[in-house]
């Protein structure tokens, strides 16, 4: 939505609190997000109050008396439906998903389980729920595919523990290391291909960019840091493909009951299969940020896009 002038005038008479930082493993990049989006609200006349998320976030939303959230964290408590939920108590109308959504969305063995369900194409995977599984894990005996296989914690993002196995040695090292972050083990098998992203608005599709990162994978210093990652929008790839990423992404974001903007993640392999790997319900807004880039190819700008985020803020429960 991109509001009418009624609607903008209405929002710019609230206190607008940009929630930011967390508690969580991403907590720098939250930060980069929040700054960005602060700095684009103000330059369009919005009072923006730029909240630093701690244990005491409801108390200093009172105390700056905070009538609507933009919520620019990620990661747990931000990403995850925790403080969606302390929101919806509190009647503070927010940016993006709900409680659910949010929670679903995080998850990644969730998540995956509604996709499939959904229909859409996903990868074959193996998951360790508990410490038993952890200790009984023969490594690729038990992997229904061949490696490599790439393994993840299911509840961090920003590909935050993510690590592709190539031989025996390296999967149980990287599934060791994914146990100590949080959630399952989730363990898929490795597919070859061109990393795609497509990003929905509003509950249309937006489009697709490719990601050339100069590493592996579009890991986490590929995502916020020069790597020499390379951006392609809209993404080359054939007008078939291309539709398919966005309506994969729209399919996505409609089966987790999705709001605001959402970005999805996959992968196109060479015989021109795609590949749902995640969705992402907050997505990163830094100037490295993939929906960002997006959405100034469709003509809308950072400020721009920051307004629509903000005035479809809204009690999901």
């Amino acid at each position: 939505m991109s509001g009418t002038n009624e609607q903008v005038e209405r929002m710019k008479q609230k206190v607008v609190g940009v929630l930011m930082g967390g508690l969580s493993s991403e907590r720098e990049v939250s930060l980069r997000t929040g700054a960005a989006c602060a700095e684009a609200l103000s330059s369009l006349g919005y009072v923006v109050r730029s909240i630093d998320v701690q244990r005491d976030v409801a108390a200093r939303l009172v105390e700056e008396r905070v009538e609507v959230a933009f919520i620019a964290l990620h990661g747990r408590f931000g990403e995850d439906g925790c403080v969606q939920g302390l929101l919806e108590s509190m009647g503070v109308p927010y940016t993006g998903s709900g409680v659910l959504a949010s929670a679903m969305g995080m998850n990644k063995v969730v998540s995956k389980g509604v996709f499939r369900d959904r229909g859409l194409p996903v990868a074959p995977d193996v998951v360790l729920k508990n410490p038993a599984d952890l200790a009984s894990f023969r490594g690729a005996a038990d992997l229904p595919f061949a490696l490599p296989a790439v393994v993840k914690p299911s509840g961090e993002g920003s590909s935050v523990g993510v690590l592709i196995a190539r031989d025996e040695a390296g999967l149980l090292a990287a599934v060791q290391e994914a146990s100590r972050l949080r959630g399952d083990v989730l363990i898929e098998r490795f597919i070859e291909g061109r990393e795609i992203q497509a990003a929905v608005l509003d509950g249309e599709a937006l489009g697709a960019i490719e990601i050339v990162p100069a590493n592996d994978f579009y890991d986490y210093a590929a995502k916020y840091e020069d790597h020499g990652t390379r951006y392609l929008f809209p993404a080359p790839i054939a007008p078939d493909q291309y539709a398919r990423a966005c309506h994969i992404a729209l399919e996505a974001h409609l089966a987790l009951g999705c709001s605001g903007a959402t970005r999805s993640d996959m992968i196109l392999t060479p015989d021109g299969e795609l590949f749902l790997l995640e969705l992402n319900t907050l997505p990163g807004m830094t100037a490295a940020s993939l929906l960002p880039k997006i959405a100034a190819g469709k003509g809308i700008d950072f400020p721009s896009l920051c307004e629509r985020l903000l005035l479809g803020a809204s009690l999901k429960g």
